[in-house]
């Protein structure tokens, strides 16, 4: 996953500085901007926006649900440690494509304060991304492996939706210590993606608003 990382910081510092130099990239108003440019400039924005927006609600609200109830726990967890670092990843490539685009055609300088905070949400989302992939992800992930390994021990971890674990946390500690750390990293990475939803229902909220139809 070493190109995901690299490729994510690039788009990272390309658009920090869309985002406060827009005059670098050529944008000094919506105006200035030929219409073949604007145009490709919102559709670039609207495509990423969408796709995040899209990806965000499936793995958070129905893609992890079926799969935590149809598949054996530790299969769901090594499939989920596969899954999560393209899923932020993609999620935060897009929401920093769509946040520069949109400053790109809203220079801050001469942004509305509905429009600021259009980038504010957009540029939290993609903060919150970046956290998970590069913070949360990893240690959920190790933790998850430590946990499995005693989990093994214990003969448990293959069984479908409900798990065995916290009867056999009441007899071994190290595995109930494992499950208070391995919560508490679970959870922030939750809370995080679901700052990273929220920015992005935000910005849904915001675009509803200009559809004529």
């Amino acid at each position: 996953m070493a190109w995901i990382t690299r490729f994510s910081t690039a788009v990272a510092f390309l658009a920090v500085g869309v985002l406060f130099s827009p005059e670098t990239f050529g944008s000094k108003s919506e105006g200035s901007i030929s219409p073949f440019l604007s145009i490709s400039i919102k559709l670039a924005h609207l495509l990423c926006f969408a796709t995040a927006w899209g990806v965000s609600l499936w793995v958070t609200f129905i893609g992890g649900i079926v799969m935590f109830k149809h598949l054996p726990r530790h299969q769901f967890g090594n499939l989920q440690s596969k899954m999560f670092p393209a899923y932020f990843s993609l999620v935060g490539v897009c929401c920093a494509v769509a946040a520069a685009a949109f400053g790109y055609v809203h220079p801050w300088k001469s942004a509305t304060t509905a429009e600021k905070y259009q980038l504010g949400f957009l540029v939290s989302a993609f903060a919150f991304s970046l956290i998970n992939l590069f913070v949360f992800t990893p240690m959920t992930i190790e933790m998850m492996k430590l946990r499995q390994q005693v989990e093994r021990e214990e003969k448990i971890g293959d069984e479908v939706g409900g798990s065995k674990n916290q009867e056999a946390a009441k007899t071994n500690p190290r595995l109930a210590a494992m499950n208070k750390r391995f919560g508490m990293i679970h959870g922030l990475s939750s809370l995080s993606n679901l700052m990273t939803f929220g920015g992005l229902a935000m910005h849904s909220w915001y675009l509803s608003g200009k559809l004529n139809l």
